[in-house]
């Protein structure tokens, strides 16, 4: 790594709200475990702060914000704290009364200067993405956490809407569930628009017990050097966490890290 850069490891992972899938037919056969609350759900989410404890910053997609199923219990909140996560943010989607409460969540070693949330267009409501800044001015990072909407013509309007958030930034990092692969026409559209690259390759995510679809990623500015981008095998979820290594160079101005051990 060249001298003055710095690198970040990042995770964006779609947790299922802490329910492990491992068949096509569990979608059916367990589907109460989606509106009920069960034992293994803590236990999941044990693990996945075990694994989250490497990573500088972690993207979560279907976080429970604390509702039946999950025990009225903040999933993102749960995850930093037994992860030692200093920061963290999390996004309510779609809300199913008192049974579920679906979201996003944003959990950082990096303090952000700023955290903003956005409702995302689409015929049905309920979409959200998370904006972070880190560091000040021209020199910040950008990022952003999503989980897009089902269907394609959503998805572009989602993504259209967000290409004209960022493409004035020169540091930005998108991480989330796209519900999309690389080669569809709404991805390749937002990468031209707000300036971004996909590392090279198809990482299959899922689903995690044999993943054959690419339709979780991690976007970034031409600027940066991506080291390394993998799905870990992971299986606490019907989709595995992918993770990156980014080289951040001098360019990029962020705060001071807070690692693990300090908290």
């Amino acid at each position: 790594m060249p001298a003055g850069s710095r690198q970040l490891r990042l995770l964006s992972y779609n947790i299922q709200a802490g329910t492990t899938t491992g068949k096509y037919r569990d979608y059916l056969t367990h589907s109460w475990r989606q509106l009920l609350p069960n034992n293994q759900r803590i236990a999941n989410l044990d693990a996945i702060a075990e694994l989250l404890g490497d990573y500088d910053i972690v993207a979560l997609q279907e976080v429970d914000c604390g509702s039946l199923r999950s025990g009225f219990l903040n999933q993102a909140k749960y995850l930093a704290t037994h992860a030692g996560f200093p920061y963290w943010h999390y996004r309510g989607n779609r809300k199913v009364g008192v049974l579920a409460h679906a979201g996003i969540g944003l959990l950082s070693r990096i303090e952000p200067s700023l955290v903003e949330e956005h409702r995302l267009p689409g015929a049905i409501p309920g979409r959200g993405a998370l904006i972070a800044r880190f560091g000040e001015g021209p020199r910040a990072l950008w990022l952003i956490v999503l989980h897009l909407a089902l269907g394609r013509r959503a998805r572009s309007q989602q993504l259209r809407y967000l290409s004209g958030l960022v493409r004035e930034y020169p540091n930005v990092v998108v991480m989330g569930d796209f519900n999309t692969g690389p080669g569809s026409r709404e991805l390749r559209e937002f990468c031209d628009h707000a300036g971004l690259i996909m590392p090279a390759g198809e990482v299959m995510t899922f689903p995690s017990w044999k993943p054959q679809r690419s339709i979780d990623h991690i976007l970034v500015s031409p600027c940066m050097d991506v080291a390394e981008l993998n799905a870990l095998s992971a299986r606490f979820s019907d989709h595995r966490p992918l993770a990156m290594r980014l080289n951040l160079d001098a360019d990029v101005n962020l705060p001071k890290h807070s690692d693990r051990d300090q908290h």
